[in-house]
């Protein structure tokens, strides 16, 4: 539903206020904190339709998100991002309270700061501008501008973008580009643009035996030889070499368990967990089968569970990617790297949806204690979300 937000105690325009309001929320997944409320009173008095939307499904907690949107023609760019954090650990880790958002030397620290409230900060600040700048000249606005912004992303991910993603479609909803804050950049504000992810898959392998005696093995079937067997069989030779804008695929033996505390007993089964990370190359089925395949090369009894946390997606280089590196070639006189690389992030979803590429912070200090942004960085990639918000209408169709 659209709800009505009462003025803010900040200045949209200046991204280390909105940075600073965002933090000072615990919103912790799955918890608000208030911070979604931080943005409907930034956005709303300059014209975003505000919609909250709380998601639960049985046996996860209840999660709220927020839709805003500038305008009612297209295209619809859309700046997506998440509010929740991951919790802050030891509090005696940290050098200041990790949610009263304090700045030093020029930084600004806190829960969040980069990871990513930061970056939702300075898109809110350069909307705020761009609003600004379009009633200054007396032009008509083009197209749209929204905000999707989960509470969901660090935790299961069950409630959040892919809900709202669902709801919009549902209305008639069209975006047609995307640009996600996760902090993309490994040294330098301009050093990296995410084009695509990996995908991710991890499963979970059981082979069974029969008990015994270790003294009468013929009594027995000791299953850990063939699990043995089996996990040389799929670590033995890499998956791939890796393609144009992907990284080698790995698979990553997680933990092997037995759970046996005699050393004179046989055991039923042994267990293990493996996660793979894999590129353009492969499906989570064509993994399954390539597993199955050498699994059942060994022989035995065995159960193979699998989850996927995605697959892998790319946004070919085009006039999204070439968008957001002008923008940041022009700010930060760095022209960004196109990469794949890192874990995943609510662009899996979106990728459905449209094209879409991720910009954010430096993220060297994500989900660390003191985590911390420099107020420099916050200033620049405000400018670089304005210029892609000055540009965007006339190169994305």
């Amino acid at each position: 539903m659209s709800t009505a937000a009462a003025a803010p105690s900040f200045d949209p325009c200046d991204p280390v206020a909105v940075a600073q309001a965002l933090i000072r929320c615990p919103s912790v997944t799955p918890e608000d904190g208030g911070a979604l409320g931080v943005l409907e009173a930034a956005l709303a008095p300059l014209g975003f339709v505000c919609h909250r939307l709380r998601f639960e499904e049985e046996g996860t907690a209840p999660v709220d998100n927020l839709y805003a949107r500038l305008g009612t023609e297209g295209p619809n760019f859309c700046f997506a991002g998440h509010t929740d954090v991951v919790p802050p650990g030891e509090l005696k880790g940290w050098s200041i309270d990790p949610f009263a958002a304090e700045i030093h030397n020029g930084r600004l620290y806190g829960r969040g700061a980069v990871d990513m409230k930061g970056a939702i900060a300075a898109f809110v600040a350069a909307a705020a501008r761009h609003v600004k700048a379009v009633k200054e000249t007396g032009d008509a606005p083009k197209g749209s501008i929204s905000l999707l912004i989960t509470g969901d992303e660090e935790g299961v991910a069950i409630n959040g973008t892919r809900k709202v993603l669902d709801w919009l479609q549902a209305k008639g909803e069209k975006l047609d580009a995307c640009v996600v804050g996760e902090p993309t950049n490994p040294k330098a504000l301009g050093d990296m643009i995410k084009i695509g992810r990996r995908g991710s898959m991890t499963a979970f392998l059981t082979v069974h035996g029969a008990q015994g005696h270790v003294a009468y093995p013929h009594l027995a079937d000791n299953p850990l030889p063939r699990l043995a067997r089996m996990l040389a069989a799929i670590t033995a030779e890499p998956l791939d070499a890796g393609t144009p804008h992907f990284q080698p695929s790995n698979l990553e033996l997680t933990t092997i368990d037995v759970g046996n505390p005699a050393h004179n007993v046989i055991p039923a089964q042994g267990k293990a967990t493996l996660n793979i990370r894999f590129n353009d190359l492969h499906t989570a089925d064509t993994l399954l089968a390539w597993l199955r395949e050498r699994l059942d090369g060994v022989g035995g009894s065995y159960e193979l569970d699998h989850f996927v946390s995605g697959d892998s997606f790319l946004t070919p280089p085009g006039p999204l990617t070439e968008l957001v590196a002008d923008a940041a070639e022009r700010v930060t006189g760095r022209r960004p790297e196109y990469s794949t690389t890192g874990g995943t992030s609510d662009a899996r979803f979106i990728k459905n949806f449209c094209p879409v590429v991720e910009f954010g912070l430096v993220g060297q200090t994500m989900h660390k204690v003191d985590e911390h942004t420099a107020l420099d960085d916050l200033t620049r990639l405000t400018d670089i979300y304005g210029e892609v918000l000055r540009n965007v209408f006339d190169r994305i169709g």
